[in-house]
């Protein structure tokens, strides 16, 4: 299975539409995973329209509209992996440990918040993956998404996309 990993979209206001190559791979994905900080609707609407199953949570960032439609923790099994999908977990340091404690019943953490990539597993086994974002790179070199397959029930890859200059 292909999974689409983005977060913190903050669409229209650090960028007026998602980058082309992210929106190529909406249809590719078996499962799109969205961790929050949409900021509007269309957003939504349009993850909806095409992809094929998308796992989606709220942020900080969110409006009314968005948390009536979409809740602050979802979790699904995707491929034989329990994942997990939230917006914020807290500092850097000690995320592991904390996040490991939070979502016990989880073996894949999907979030957002930072804007910062983040691949690394806790001692429990929980794996804790943030795409970036593909809008918004603030201190990083480059806007970024991940892509993640996922075989006989673990995964197989994690490839973080890093996205051209606007």
């Amino acid at each position: 299975m292909r999974l689409l990993l983005m977060s913190d979209t903050h669409l229209p206001k650090r960028a007026k539409r998602l980058p082309a190559p992210l929106l190529e791979e909406v249809p590719r994905a078996d499962v799109v995973l969205h961790a929050g900080d949409w900021v509007d609707t269309d957003t939504l609407d349009l993850l909806e329209s095409r992809s094929r199953r998308l796992i989606a949570v709220y942020g900080n960032n969110d409006g009314p509209g968005l948390r009536a439609r979409l809740p602050e923790f979802a979790q699904a099994d995707i491929g034989g992996l329990r994942f997990g999908v939230v917006h914020e977990t807290g500092p850097a340091q000690g995320r592991e440990t904390r996040c490991a404690a939070r979502f016990p019943d989880v073996d894949v953490l999907v979030f957002g918040h930072s804007h910062i990539p983040w691949d690394t597993t806790a001692p429990t086994g929980l794996r804790l993956l943030n795409p970036g974002s593909p809008t918004d790179r603030r201190r990083q070199p480059h806007c970024t998404y991940m892509t993640v397959t996922v075989s006989g029930g673990s995964i197989t890859e994690v490839d973080l996309h890093r996205l051209p200059p606007r």
